[in-house]
């Protein structure tokens, strides 16, 4: 093999495994909304699981990529390791896509999808089309550089014969598979090269069968890698994979030296279309030998996680992690993270308005305890704000749906509002302690004005944050939010007016209507806040997304 050969190699390896990485991210940008679609639909039931795990990895075009998401989703608690069981089979058949495409003998043609999608993301500036021109650019370089790797290794056809020829043992192979997979992080970066080895002549099905169970068991090295630093419900998703992949591949590698890999790999000469094409052959060995292995191990899967825990058992956890839905493994996958903050957000939401809640407790029940909890649960706000502001800084760095990015920079306005809500909720708390200690009383009035006031912020936080959370612009709740802050800057003219009458009679004293005052400026001022927040969020329909 010369220099030049060895150049050439390295090269279309290059253009493979840009041109994958090209189209994946391409394609994840094209399903956006409905990748996250997918995601929701996650459940308890393992097939229903399995399938969202098959149909997010074709899109992806990475099982690595959908197995560490999972791993971010059980670190984050939003799914237990028996729930992210059946994504973690899913993935596995998933991954079988790109071998598929590359199975496709369309070499000819390959260099127009290359000419399409270059010339649509150089001269159309609507993100839509860019994302499937980045689809099609992305599918011809990965072929281009199948080509060039096959042409280059035609040049040595003999030489690489031998060596894979010298490669009878099936412990052997499948070593060899499981490192150069652990090392190219991506089991089809290694069914690309085998399928480039096969088109060239350099090598036949037989050679390759356990290196193909080898790569997929290498598949899972990325996941450990995911999983470090991760909680240990994560570290077991992590083990729960590698075992379901080690176990799956040994038996079937055992089954394969029993029949004999020659005639193993007759069954698959003798298909129709596959009888002269070893790429095609290689593709069909990985998609059967993943369906196979999944649908064998899937009916065990109580047995797989005992073993998982036996190996990894339980333990209390002692961190105290201040957000819940937030994960970096996810940012991995841009749609998601957007998906992830939304709930997030959605979270800070109801904790700013459990502050306003525990604050009118204290002003009129004369509670202590609650302005305890709001104490407690401010600090939760500061840091929980925190917290996103750098996720959604991260997630503006990543390449995202245009939609994405105006809910993003909407996000990153609510949760300043969201948390001054929260401020204001402790100054309301402020005033409900001089109010317990008994400084200040109020007239009857003032009371009722107060209770009042509170009922009509109550309301306004009420509808606000749904149309918040659910990105709805509900004409019915729009009007009452309109409603409700024109009722509230009118009841506190009302109200300030009849304080001032109060005073002059001597119904109120001074210092009662200091507090008295400062409470009607807080209520307003989280009315305003509430507001903000309902039409932060541009609209939520096919069309916004669209654009």
């Amino acid at each position: 093999m010369s220099v030049y050969d060895i150049i050439g190699v390295l090269g279309g390896l290059g253009l493979f495994l840009y041109g994958m990485k090209f189209m994946g991210e391409g394609l994840e940008l094209a399903a956006g909304a409905k990748l996250r679609v997918l995601l929701e639909k996650i459940t308890s039931k393992r097939f229903i699981a399995m399938l969202v795990g098959v149909m997010v990895t074709a899109v992806i075009q990475s099982s690595a990529a959908t197995d560490a998401m999972v791993i971010g989703f059980v670190n984050a608690g939003l799914m237990d390791l028996g729930q992210s069981t059946g994504i973690l089979f899913g993935s596995k058949i998933g991954t079988t896509a790109t071998s598929l495409l590359l199975s496709i003998n369309i070499k000819d043609i390959v260099p127009i999808f290359t000419f399409v999608g270059v010339a649509v993301i150089v001269f159309v500036k609507k993100n839509n089309y860019r994302y499937y021109a980045q689809i099609a650019a992305g599918f011809g370089i990965l072929f281009m550089g199948m080509s060039f790797m096959s042409d280059s290794f035609k040049n040595s056809h003999d030489l690489l014969r031998g060596i894979f020829s010298s490669i009878s043992s099936p412990m052997l192979g499948f070593v060899l598979g499981l490192l150069i997979t652990a090392i190219m992080q991506s089991s089809s970066a290694t069914v690309g090269i085998l399928m480039a080895l096969g088109m060239s002549g350099a090598i036949s099905l037989e050679h390759c069968i356990y290196i193909i169970y080898g790569m997929n068991v290498g598949a899972c090295m990325p996941v450990f890698l995911s999983a470090a630093g991760a909680n240990r419900q994560a570290k077991q998703a992590a083990l729960f994979n590698f075992i379901m992949c080690l176990i799956g591949a040994v038996i079937l590698m055992g089954f394969t030296v029993l029949i004999n890999p020659t005639t193993f790999s007759q069954i698959f000469a003798h298909i129709p279309g596959l009888r002269h094409n070893v790429p095609g052959q290689i593709s069909a060995v990985h998609i059967v030998f993943n369906i196979i292995r999944t649908l064998m191990m899937m009916p065990f899967t109580g047995l797989l996680i005992k073993l998982t825990k036996l190996i990894l058992p339980d333990k209390a956890e002692d961190e105290d992690e201040i957000t819940v839905y937030l994960d970096s493994r996810i940012l991995t996958t841009p749609p998601v993270a957007v998906q992830q903050t939304e709930k997030e957000c959605a979270r800070l939401a109801q904790l700013a308005r459990d502050s306003f809640e525990w604050s009118l407790d204290a002003v009129l029940n004369k509670n202590a305890k609650a302005i305890q909890k709001v104490e407690e649960n401010e600090k939760v706000v500061d840091k929980l704000t925190n917290s996103i502001t750098k996720y959604i800084v991260k997630i503006n760095g990543l390449d995202i749906m245009d939609y994405d990015r105006k809910v993003m920079g909407a996000m990153y306005n609510a949760i300043q509002d969201l948390e001054r809500i929260g401020d204001r909720s402790e100054n309301i708390c402020n005033s409900a302690a001089e109010i317990i200690s008994g400084e200040v009383v109020f007239s009857d009035e003032a009371k009722k004005e107060l209770k009042t006031m509170f009922e009509v912020v109550q309301q306004i936080l009420e509808d606000s944050f749904y149309m918040f959370a659910n990105q709805s612009k509900d004409p019915n709740l729009t009007e009452a939010v309109m409603k409700a802050e024109d009722q509230i800057d009118e009841y506190c003219e009302l109200f300030r007016q009849n304080h001032i009458r109060r005073l002059a009679s001597g119904e109120c004293s001074a210092e009662a209507g200091i507090i008295f005052i400062e409470l009607l400026t807080n209520l307003e001022r989280v009315g305003d806040h509430a507001v903000t927040v309902a039409f932060c969020i541009p609209y939520k329909h096919p069309q916004a997304i669209q654009n």
